[in-house]
């Protein structure tokens, strides 16, 4: 990996010196750290579920720790980091069991969840995807320095949380003011349904049909700011190619879906044959991704060997190890080693007891985990992990799984469906845990814990994700039903990603997958990698990372539109900032993280409510909803939108004029 491949962080001293040694895995922070990631969990299964969706947990947990923990007399912002760290975990488990889980019960393999398998599958997954970030983190985060800007905007809420300087008062009043504006905003869309989460629209060219869509999101537009212009400049590219090119000439050729017209024909044409395209380059990207990486991740191996060789001899460094000591290669090894033993025996028993081909799936499911674990870290240190294409990966997974099954046990094997889902829920675990874990990394990395410890709580968030998630699915299931209209469940829980991966399964066995969609998407990525290459060659600043470029194909083009929005508030700010003269705290990035923050805790507050209503059934539906359809659509949503856009440059100009002024003072 080339410092030049992708954004990267600039080196700075982490805000706890390696010297120093603050209590991090301390009682508090455990009891907390579990109640917070069951509870987190809980609700992001229930909003996937029902929204198609999750919320990064990282900067709401983040803030729950730092108003707990301050009513005790002691504690200090490593703490606060554990806590963050291990309820994050727990939701991003959440995200892995969800997007794949409920596929088993929607093809028939089960009627209800199963417990025990369940749990196996959520707890290996969740533990393979926490094993490999122990090399990721060095390969990404020391070695590749990529920005991580949700794991930035966590350890900005965590350094306001911790400072006591003159000046923290100020910064608390604006990180308050941004979360609370974007809590607001979330609020009046989602809460009150006063306008509608987007704006879209398409113009009719023949057969082809031109959409436009922008979604009204202050945490999007703060991502896009975080990120900077050139990394949202791609992936609104990748998002290019994907809706105004490759979807209009489709229709060209083929055709719009019969009945269909307008923002509807053009969703449904993108979600049933281009994101296929885009899955196609994503299997590129990562295959190239992996290559890129392959230095640093065999190198992090060798120094993981070494520091654990000299853990227990003083070599005149032991201070300077304490930031940069992982969990060490036995145990890297050995839980690796454990956790592959249950998948073999679980998928031996789905083939018919065929022990050789439990163990071919086993080994397909831990390269793919590891191959999509560096993809998901790689994707996560670019845009975040809120946009952690783990559906995508999971898709082709299943994919692969069914290439191989389709040899072991033969086309229309009731049997191989289900041990598809079962592999690619692995990989789905373990992915959406490797981009959450490294943004969590990236987020000690900068205010000075020691790895391993974050490792530790990372295991306990996913034990705790596990042992909750079955009862909620369970519970969700026999209240509201999953996926399918039923007499019992007129109106179930839509499970979107769930629902298309069980018909990925069964469309493999049934020959019914669009292959050659998929080969187009494998020669784009190809072309984009040679394009890549070529700006390298150039020396060029803008650079097409293929995977970002994937990424872009595969999101709606809605959601990359509004990054680039704050791309392009990002690089207005850089400019005024630089033609000042005078170097600037950016209280921009403070800004954007108070937007994330608010916007995060405001989305997981609302899906409790409906999460409750088996226990209290006077909370069913929407109890704050004043509308049924918002009665101006988007309109006023976008003027909101625009004035958090205003707010946010305001907040990071006033930081040039306030140090221009400084500087003039003295000056004289």
């Amino acid at each position: 990996m080339r410092e030049q491949d992708a954004p990267t962080e600039p080196v700075d001293a982490p805000l706890v010196p390696a010297s120093v040694t603050l209590p991090e895995i301390t009682l508090k922070a455990v009891v907390l750290s579990i109640l917070l990631a069951a509870v987190l969990a809980g609700a992001n299964a229930y909003l996937g579920l029902f929204a198609g969706m999750t919320v990064s947990a990282s900067i709401p947990a983040a803030v729950v720790s730092m108003a707990v923990l301050r009513l005790f007399r002691q504690s200090n912002i490593l703490e606060n980091n554990i806590v963050q760290t291990a309820a994050s975990s727990g939701e991003a488990l959440a995200a892995g069991v969800i997007f794949t889980i409920p596929g088993l019960v929607l093809i028939g393999y089960w009627t209800t969840f199963d417990y025990w398998q369940t749990f196996t599958v959520s707890l290996v997954g969740g533990v393979l995807g926490v094993l490999f970030t122990i090399p990721l983190r060095r390969a990404l985060i020391i070695h590749a320095r990529l920005r991580f800007p949700e794991g930035v905007a966590t350890a900005e809420v965590l350094k306001v949380g911790a400072s006591s300087d003159a000046g923290t008062g100020g910064r608390v009043r604006l990180l308050l003011g941004a979360a609370a504006l974007g809590g607001g905003f979330k609020f009046a869309e989602g809460g009150l349904k006063l306008w509608s989460e987007s704006l879209e629209g398409t113009f009719q060219l023949g057969r082809s049909t031109l959409y436009g869509g922008l979604n009204l999101s202050p945490a999007l537009v703060a991502v896009g700011y975080i990120i900077g212009l050139n990394t949202a400049v791609v992936v609104f590219f990748g998002g290019a190619i994907g809706w105004l090119v490759l979807l209009p000439l489709y229709q060209a050729i083929v055709g719009s879906p019969e009945g269909l017209i307008g923002v509807a024909a053009a969703k449904a044409t993108w979600s049933g044959q281009i994101r296929y395209i885009g899955i196609g380059a994503m299997l590129v990207g990562g295959v190239w991704t992996l290559f890129q990486v392959r230095g640093p991740i065999w190198q992090s191996l060798r120094q993981l060997m070494a520091l654990y060789g000299a853990r227990n001899q003083s070599d005149g460094q032991s201070e300077l190890l304490r930031t940069e000591r992982d969990a060490g290669v036995v145990w890297l090894i050995g839980l690796t080693v454990a956790a592959l033993v249950p998948m073999v025996l679980l998928y031996q028993g789905l083939l018919n007891h065929n022990l050789w081909g439990g163990i071919g799936l086993t080994l397909l499911m831990v390269v793919t985990a590891f191959l999509f674990s560096a993809v998901a870290g790689y994707m996560a240190g670019l845009v975040g992990s809120s946009s952690n294409p783990v559906s995508g990966v999971t898709i082709a997974t299943i994919m692969l799984a069914s290439l191989l099954l389709l040899g072991i046990l033969g086309k229309g094997n009731p049997a191989g469906p289900a041990a598809a889902l079962l592999v690619g829920a692995v990989v789905c675990c373990a992915a959406a845990m490797g981009g959450d874990n490294l943004q969590d990394l990236k987020t000690g990395h900068v205010v000075g814990a020691t790895p391993w410890k974050q490792q530790v709580m990372q295991v306990i968030g996913v034990a705790t994700g596990a042992v909750v998630i079955v009862p909620v699915l369970s519970l969700l299931q026999a209240k509201y039903g999953i996926g399918e209209v039923t007499a019992a469940h007129p109106h179930p829980l839509s499970a979107p990603q769930a629902t298309l991966m069980a018909n990925l399964a069964n469309g493999v066995f049934g020959g019914s997958l669009p292959w050659h969609l998929v080969g187009v998407g494998m020669v784009l990525g190809m072309l984009v990698i040679g394009l890549d290459l070529r700006q390298a060659r150039r020396g060029a600043a803008l650079r097409f990372p293929v995977l970002a470029v994937a990424l872009g194909m595969y999101l709606p083009l809605k959601l990359s539109a509004t990054i680039l929005f704050g791309g392009l508030l990002a690089e207005y700010v850089r400019v005024a900032g630089k033609s000042s003269d005078v170097p600037t705290e950016d209280r921009g990035l403070l800004c954007a993280a108070g937007l994330v923050t608010g916007e995060a805790l405001v989305g997981i507050l609302l899906a409790l409510p409906i999460a409750l209503s088996s226990i209290w059934p006077s909370l069913s539906g929407d109890p704050f909803q004043l509308f049924a359809d918002p009665p101006l659509g988007g309109w006023p949503g976008l003027a909101a939108l625009i004035v958090v856009g205003l707010l946010l440059v305001l907040a990071a100009r006033s930081a040039v004029s306030a140090q221009k002024v400084s500087a003039t003072v003295h000056r004289h």
